[in-house]
């Protein structure tokens, strides 16, 4: 019994940004609908994977989740959708809020059967900008957010994004925010509301807490911009034969630094003087100390530095991840068996509760595998059902 047991999220999401968040929620017990058209999340045909429609990356975004297919164009498919709102606590989407209102599923539709439903749109941006009706995706939003013009900065002048869909995924995280302090409400006040949560604006908020600085100021100190994270040479550092993550930072860390390789000359220099003077000559230091992190091999490097007590990583591939001890020892990927995928690598919920741990409620769903089972809590009778699934409203996929 997870914290989140006993209610019930209507899932119109998609793709990656509200799936994730909505899997989240799964995985706290409560009972996601993951309400799909007939031709199902689009995520599902990305591979590898050994069926169709069960790729990889659907497997790991949508766990614990229960799939109807209903066809929201057909009115039929709209009452139906209508029906599963009236006893659900939450209806979360994230197409653009004009596409749910040409459907009849916008909000003052809603709250008119189920006053008390939490109705949360994650989307591109604010309904009160210019940019309203504009299509959102995560390389847009890294795009306007300023993170390749960072990565440019930081790089060799070309601009990138994240390898990551770091938008979707820190957008997600929000509307899961979002939607437990709209649940906190409503269950106080039995009262639900509307909850916009714009990827722009939540990206933008989410970078620039890093690098607004000196613009925070009216009128401006600088350009913006924290210098440490922009140093070209803040990377992974070479060593003789591979590469380790070491992050040597406060002024304990560079005192231990020297006295470990036995240069404690070094911390006689002004610009090892404190935080502010070393981030003032950060990239010359970044550089000095890639040179003589060359000198040693990566496992001599971890050992001095694991016992100087300095933070020190290994820089993982996707397959060497799989290993890591720690990872392992917390029993970090699991094994489970999927009704129609096989054996899988699952990955746990990261985090640990004393009471209500979030466990996942099963495995990604197949497209429309409980369409039967959800109409019936809903009220429809075997011949409803029927007459759904004639009229093409309603596709009932067979049990895996």
């Amino acid at each position: 019994m997870g914290p989140l047991a006993g209610f019930t999220i209507l899932d119109l999401t998609s793709v990656l940004m509200g799936p994730y968040g909505t899997q989240v929620l799964a995985d706290m017990g409560a009972d996601v609908i993951k309400v799909e058209s007939p031709e199902g999340d689009i995520v599902r045909q990305i591979g590898p994977g050994r069926t169709p429609g069960m790729g990889g990356m659907f497997l790991n975004a949508n766990r614990g989740k229960r799939s109807i297919v209903l066809d929201l164009k057909k009115p039929e498919g709209r009452e139906a959708l209508l029906r599963l709102a009236k006893r659900a606590n939450a209806l979360v989407y994230n197409v653009r809020p004009q596409a749910m209102a040409r459907l009849g599923l916008d909000y003052e539709t809603l709250a008119a059967i189920n006053p008390a439903l939490v109705y949360v749109g994650a989307f591109g941006y604010g309904q009160s900008g210019p940019y309203a009706a504009k299509p959102a995706y995560d390389d847009l939003i890294q795009g306007a957010s300023t993170i390749p013009t960072l990565l440019a900065a930081a790089g060799d002048g070309t601009p990138r994004y994240v390898p990551v869909t770091i938008a979707d995924r820190i957008v997600g995280l929000m509307m899961v925010n979002a939607i437990m302090g709209g649940l906190m409400h409503q269950q106080r006040t039995g009262i639900g509301q509307r909850i916009d949560v714009p990827m722009f604006e939540s990206m933008a908020e989410f970078v620039l807490v890093d690098h607004l600085g000196g613009l925070t100021y009216d009128p401006p100190l600088d350009h913006g911009g924290y210098a440490r994270l922009l140093s070209r040479y803040r990377k992974p550092y070479k060593t003789s034969d591979g590469y380790l993550c070491v992050l040597i930072y406060n002024d304990k860390h560079w005192r231990s630094f020297f006295e470990a390789i036995g240069r404690p000359e070094f911390l006689q220099q002004p610009r090892f003087a404190n935080h502010a003077a070393r981030t003032r000559h950060i990239d010359e230091i970044y550089e000095e100390i890639g040179h003589i992190f060359a000198t040693r091999s990566t496992g001599e490097w971890r050992e001095l530095l694991e016992r100087a007590d300095i933070p020190v990583m290994p820089m993982h591939t996707l397959e060497t991840i799989l290993d890591d001890p720690h990872l392992n020892a917390v029993d970090f990927f699991r094994t489970v068996d999927h009704p129609v995928e096989g054996r899988i690598r699952q990955m746990r919920v990261p985090s640990t509760w004393s009471v209500t741990q979030p466990e996942p409620a099963g495995p990604a769903p197949t497209l429309g595998q409980h369409g039967r089972d959800i109409l019936r809590e809903a009220g429809f009778s075997t011949e409803e059902i029927e007459q759904l699934a004639e009229q093409k409203a309603v596709h009932l996929a067979a049990p895996p």
